[in-house]
């Protein structure tokens, strides 16, 4: 009995039953002489009121953390401070097993399943094995055909909610993936990937007929179709064929009416996002191709073809 009238002594709480929480406010906690500051929303427990008031973003959705480069703003420090990594291309995370380093520990997280044999779920469909639940349940996508996290932009489709962050890039124009050789800047990380072998000298993959080498083994397959003629991407609606899978999914545009690429500055909308560009030239007045003969201006590169054709032919 004495036992329970000490720990009710260290046990209490500064706000009574009857009070209501504002989106400030906070239930205080002492336990053992620590002071703990309990989220009303969702019992997260800190040990410090501007911790809490950090994590109090998370709900009211408010994101003060602007990062200084991109403008993209995070409701907690820690976010900004991850978001970062992406600018200055610092890797702290490094496996202990490979030495290969990550922007963040989630991403090393993910990289050591790799060396992890753990892999307790089976997928029904074609007996893979996962490491984590999760993992399981994105990957049974593929077999289902779902696409859970929509693009209110496009209606665009997508697996996982990362793939459609990703993919938001293209409408808001953020490009936060920096080529650290010549400031090239992308929406997306598999096209910086891609785009750094630009700079890599190495070309261990050879064309065996006609002999010019390529970086990645994709590449030389597909130019080997030059040769062969082969084109195995088809349009099952009007019946033609292309090299490569994303010129058949440009192509399908035309038949499904899709447009992905809108104006920022009206509400004209465009199958391609160099298309979108030359639009908007409209609003801005640019003129960046030059003639080097008269110095007139144009707004395409066309244009100004076309203009050299005619007014100084030699």
């Amino acid at each position: 009995m004495e036992e329970n009238e000490e720990i009710g002594e260290e046990k209490h709480h500064v706000k009574t039953e009857e009070e209501t929480p504002s989106q400030t406010e906070s239930i205080c906690l002492i336990i053992r002489d620590r002071k703990y500051f309990i989220c009303h929303e969702c019992l997260s427990s800190f040990t410090r009121q501007e911790t809490l008031q950090e994590h109090m973003n998370i709900h009211t959705g408010e994101k003060p953390f602007i990062c200084d480069q991109c403008g993209k703003s995070f409701a907690q420090q820690v976010s900004l401070n991850k978001h970062m990594n992406i600018h200055t291309g610092e890797k702290l995370h490094e496996c202990d097993q490979c030495g290969k380093t990550f922007l963040c520990a989630s991403s090393l997280k993910s990289h050591l399943r790799v060396h992890s044999h753990e892999k307790t779920y089976l997928c029904s469909v074609c007996g893979k094995s996962f490491k984590y639940k999760l993992s399981l349940e994105i990957h049974t996508r593929v077999h289902t055909g779902e696409k859970p996290y929509e693009c209110d932009q496009c209606g665009k489709s997508f697996r996982q909610s990362s793939n459609l962050q990703e993919h938001m890039n293209i409408h808001t124009g953020e490009k936060p993936y920096e080529c650290d050789h010549c400031g090239r800047r992308f929406s997306r990380a598999t096209g910086l990937n891609n785009h750094m072998l630009v700079h890599s000298q190495e070309k261990p993959h050879p064309c065996s007929l006609c002999g010019k080498r390529f970086s990645r083994l994709q590449n030389l397959r597909l130019h080997q179709k030059i040769h062969t003629g082969e084109k195995d991407h088809k349009c099952f609606e009007c019946g033609k064929s292309y090299f490569r899978a994303e010129d058949l999914k440009r192509h399908q545009m035309i038949h499904t009416g899709e447009k992905p690429y809108k104006c920022s500055h009206c509400d004209k909308r465009f199958r391609r996002s160099e298309h979108v560009k030359t639009h908007e030239r409209i609003h801005t007045g640019e003129k960046p191709y030059h003639c080097t003969a008269c110095g007139k201006s144009f707004t395409q590169i066309s244009s100004l073809l076309s203009h050299n054709k005619y007014n100084h032919r030699k």
